[in-house]
């Protein structure tokens, strides 16, 4: 007899995150994050609350039958 198990398994890949890390690192360097900024074309870091949502939305009965997937959170980063 032979058993299969079914899971989902995802992945979130965050971009860069206004967090408290983040503005450690940019202590160091002013200009990174208005650099960054630029270059996401929402114009804006992503708030934890964006992060958490999607992995809120992984784990609803709404992605179900998704699985296998890397979502990217990231402002649109990854396309320029």
């Amino acid at each position: 007899m032979r058993c299969i198990l079914l899971q989902n398994i995802n992945c979130i890949a965050p971009g860069p995150a206004d967090t408290p890390l983040f503005q450690e690192i940019g202590s160091y360097n002013e200009g990174i994050a208005g650099a960054l900024e630029k270059a996401i074309p929402f114009r804006r870091l992503a708030q934890p609350e964006d992060i958490a949502s999607a992995v809120a939305y992984f784990v609803s009965e709404d992605a179900g039958y998704i699985t296998g997937q890397t979502l990217s959170v990231n402002g649109g980063l990854t396309m320029v």
